[in-house]
């Protein structure tokens, strides 16, 4: 496996989309990558997280996200559907983190008892709290932790024509 390295940026991939489950560490390893190589990172929540938990509509989404992934170089952080298809057919590179369900349900653990207790302001003013229920902390990795099923739904990226 070859190494990213900051002084032969030419040589590095410049459209990366960093996917997962929720509390994989997508977010985290963006940023690092995304400053290791000191190109832009785009976190999906930013843009669809409005205030008060309030899910942005696709359309709108979509239209937000295009300016930011025509730039150069980016790498993109999440998982949804809604514009899985215009970040996918950009990428040059595609980094999945699959990690055991065991591991990801104490990340989120860590991290949600993180967020409540320092009141720590997320995307758009929005804060976790034990009662949050909008974002599907913990219902979504137990629901899509089935390993071999990921083939079914998430679809191979587009191939260059």
């Amino acid at each position: 496996m070859e190494r990213l390295s900051s002084e032969s940026p030419q040589n590095c991939p410049q459209h990366i989309a960093v996917v997962g489950t929720t509390g994989s560490g997508k977010t985290t390893l963006a940023r690092q990558i995304a400053d290791r190589l000191t190109i832009p990172h785009i976190e999906l929540n930013a843009i669809h997280w409005e205030p008060n938990w309030t899910e942005i509509p696709t359309p709108l989404f979509r239209e937000c996200l295009a300016p930011a992934l025509s730039s150069n170089s980016w790498v993109v952080d999440g998982n949804y559907s809604q514009v899985r298809d215009i970040i996918w057919s950009r990428a040059d590179t595609l980094v999945w983190l699959d990690y055991p369900l065991p591991v990801i349900l104490h990340r989120l653990v860590r991290r949600r008892f993180r967020r409540v207790l320092a009141r720590e302001q997320l995307w758009n003013g929005n804060r976790e709290t034990l009662a949050t229920t909008k974002a599907p902390v913990f219902r979504y990795p137990v629901g899509n932790s089935d390993t071999p099923q990921k083939e079914k739904r998430i679809p191979h990226p587009p191939q260059a024509t």
